[in-house]
């Protein structure tokens, strides 16, 4: 029972996580398809730029609410650890790769910060080093980047010590390899000296995104 149950929950996460509602909102609020605009980028940074700061705070409460529902489910249903590792890296994976937009999607730091923060609730605290990151750089992509980084290796030291779940830790390091993964292109631009600031006007063609 329990196998079946989560197994359907994985399934049901990767559905939930590829609801594109920086698109929904796009379109429903304003008229606006953003993946036409700006960076081409479905994500809260692009919907910043496109739709405005309270538009863009909504889709990101919702592409975090997209990673916790289905990890709180795993959780309340008292379902194996597996299983919550399982929810966690298929919203994330449903967010970048929306079967409802061919496939296409964002780059996994709100959908993941969200399954992430939804096993272990200090992780919210590497928020403030988001902030920290964009701050002083003005680079939100270099701060997610080192986020999913940082994020894991703490987890997995803290699973070698017994202290959380192997399966979790193991959760946390597929969410983290999905976000690296969606932002290769932004790595190439960084090392480059390409990458857009926050705040800069984007030229970046849509199959180069950058939120």
């Amino acid at each position: 029972m329990d196998v079946t149950l989560s197994i359907a929950l994985g399934l049901a996460a990767f559905f939930i996580g590829a609801v594109p509602w920086g698109l929904v909102l796009g379109k429903w609020l304003k008229g606006v398809d953003i993946r036409k605009s700006g960076s081409g980028a479905t994500g809260t940074t692009n919907s910043l730029r496109i739709l405005g700061w309270r538009i863009a705070l909504a889709i990101f409460l919702l592409d975090f609410g997209k990673g916790v529902l289905p990890v709180v489910l795993a959780r309340w249903w008292d379902l194996p650890d597996w299983a919550v590792a399982l929810a966690a890296v298929a919203a994330t994976a449903g967010h970048c790769w929306s079967p409802y937009i061919r496939m296409k999607g964002g780059k996994g730091m709100a959908t993941g910060g969200g399954a992430s923060v939804a096993m272990f609730p200090w992780l919210v605290l590497f928020l403030l080093f988001v902030i920290a990151v964009v701050w002083v750089t003005r680079y939100v992509s270099l701060a997610s980047i080192l986020t999913a980084l940082i994020g894991p290796t703490v987890v997995v030291i803290l699973a070698f010590m017994g202290k959380v779940p192997g399966w979790w830790a193991a959760g946390i390091v597929g969410v983290g390899i999905i976000i690296v993964i969606q932002h290769r292109s932004n790595i190439k631009r960084l090392l480059n000296g390409t990458e857009n600031k926050f705040g800069q006007r984007v030229s970046a063609p849509p199959s180069e995104q950058s939120a």
